[in-house]
C-alpha cells in the first residue's frame, strides 16, 4: 500500500509528530524517512495543539525541538506544525511526500491525520517501531514496574542474553549509520568487566575510525535520553571539534542504574537508551555494559586514546567514581547549559505531579486506539477491493 514514488530519492521528506519524549521509535521513523530522500523536514506540532487532539505533553516545545534537532537524520527541525498534515504547509518547505509508520493516528474528532496528503498521494508508510511510544513509558512511571529491565551481561551468558538477539544487532547497526541512514557511521561496543577486550557489535566507517586516535568519553545511563542529556553532548562535541576527536558513550546497564538510583529506574532499559544515543548527531560510538566507575584499565579498552572524560556538575555520592581518572588529570566537567536544572528525575516527577491528567491521557488513547483500529480495517478493506 502506498507505494514509494518514483524519484523520491531526490525530493525533500515531510515527517511530523509530538516527539513527545523524542525516543527511538520517534528516531526510527526519521531514520526510515531520511533514507528514502535527499533530505528530511520534521514538523513538531505545538503544546496546544497536542492538549486539543491528544491530552497535556510531558516535554514543552522547546524541549522536544531540541530533540529533534540532535536527531542526525534531521535535516531541520519545524515548530508549530499542524496536527492534521496539511500540503500547503509541507511546500512551504519544499517537500513532495510525507512520511508515516504503517498506523492510523487521528485527531481530536477521531478522523484520519493523513487523510488529506493519503488522498493526493503524497503519502509514504513506513515500518512503525514496536513495543515503544511515549504512552508506554509514562505508563511504566505510574505503575512504578520493572519488568523491562535486562539481566546484566556475563561472560557466562552473553552468547544467548536477550540485548544481543539478532534482531537487536540488526537495530544496533541501523541506528549506527552515518547522516543519510545509508552508510555505516559510529561504532558500537560490548563491555564485560571480566573480559579484557570489548566486543565489537557494529564497526565503526573508516572515517570515524579515524577519529578514535583522540576519545573524549563521557559516561552514564542516559535515561528517557533528553534536553539536558543532549545539551551536554553538544557542548563536548564543540570541545571535540577543535582536537578533531570522538565522543565515545559508555551506558551503564540496568542493573547498574537501578543500584544507584532505586525504585523503578531506568524507566528505559539498556537497548532503549542505547538506541536513543546511536541516533544522536553529537555521538561517534557507543559501549553498551560501561562501568560505573571508569578505571584507566578499562579506558585502555577503548579503541584509540582516550584524552578526555567528562561527567556532569551532578551529585555523585559518598564514593566519587571519578577519582582515578581526576588523578590522571583526565577528567573534565561539562559546562553549563540552558537544560542545566533537566535529569530523568525531574521528568518524572513533571509526569506524577500531574498524575491525574496522564492518567486521563492514557484512558483516552485507549478510546483513540478502538477509533484507528476501526479506520485502519476500513483502509485495508478498501485496499483490497480496488487491487486489481
Amino acid at each position: 500500500m502506498y507505494q514509494r514514488p518514483e524519484g523520491i530519492e531526490n525530493c525533500k521528506i515531510w515527517i511530523d509528530g509530538c516527539f513527545d519524549f523524542t525516543h527511538h521509535g520517534h528516531a526510527g521513523a526519521m531514520l526510515q524517512a531520511r533514507q528514502l530522500g535527499k533530505e528530511l523536514y520534521v514538523g513538531v506540532h505545538s503544546d496546544e495543539e497536542i492538549l486539543k487532539n491528544k491530552g497535556p505533553v510531558v516535554m514543552k516545545l522547546d524541549e522536544r525541538m531540541t530533540a529533534v534537532e540532535a536527531c542526525k537524520w534531521s535535516t531541520e527541525a519545524i515548530p508549530d506544525a499542524p496536527y492534521v498534515t496539511m500540503p500547503d504547509f509541507m511546500s512551504q518547505h519544499g517537500c513532495k511526500y510525507v512520511v508515516h509508520g504503517d498506523d492510523i493516528t487521528t485527531d481530536a474528532n477521531g478522523e484520519d491525520c493523513y487523510q488529506t496528503v493519503k488522498d493526493l498521494g503524497m503519502f509514504v508508510v513506513v515500518k512503525r517501531t514496536p513495543n515503544i511510544s511515549t504512552t508506554d513509558l509514562v505508563g511504566r512511571m505510574l505503575l512504578m514496574s520493572k519488568f523491562h529491565h535486562y539481566l546484566p551481561i556475563t561472560a557466562g551468558n552473553v552468547k544467548n542474553h536477550a540485548l544481543l538477539v539478532e534482531d537487536n544487532r540488526d537495530r544496533f547497526e541501523k541506528y549506527a549509520t552515518d547522516q543519510t541512514g545509508l552508510n555505516p557511521g559510529s561504532g558500537v561496543y560490548l563491555n564485560i568487566d571480566s573480559v579484557p577486550e570489548l566486543e565489537q557489535i557494529v564497526a565503526p566507517s573508516d572515517a570515524t575510525q579515524q577519529k578514535y586516535k583522540k576519545v573524549y568519553y563521557v559516561d552514564g545511563g542516559f535515561d528517557l535520553f533528553h534536553p539536558g542529556h543532549i545539551e551536554a553532548l553538544k557542548a563536548v562535541k564543540k570541545e571535540a571539534v577543535k582536537e578533531d576527536a570522538s565522543i565515545v558513550i559508555g551506558i551503564h546497564d540496568d542493573a547498574a542504574v537501578n543500584k544507584h538510583k532505586g525504585l523503578n529506574y531506568p524507566i528505559m532499559n539498556l537497548f532503549e537508551r542505547s538506541l536513543c544515543v546511536l541516533q544522536c548527531r553529537y555521538v561517534d560510538g557507543l559501549i553498551l555494559g560501561a562501568p560505573y566507575t571508569p578505571t584507566q584499565e578499562f579506558l585502555s579498552k577503548i579503541p584509540g586514546t582516550v584524552v578526555k572524560v567528562y561527567h556532569g556538575p551532578t551529585s555523585l555520592g559518598d564514593t566519587d567514581p571519578y577519582t582515578e581518572v581526576k588523578q590522571a588529570g583526565l577528567f573534565h566537567e561539562t559546562g553549563p547549559h540552558k537544560y542545566d536544572n533537566m535529569n530523568t528525575e525531574f521528568i518524572v516527577d513533571r509526569v506524577l505531579n500531574n498524575k491525574k491528567a496522564y492518567e486521563e491521557r492514557q484512558k483516552r488513547k485507549g478510546w483513540k486506539s478502538e477509533v484507528e483500529l476501526q479506520l485502519r480495517e476500513a483502509e485495508k478493506a478498501k485496499q483490497a477491493a480496488q487491487a486489481p
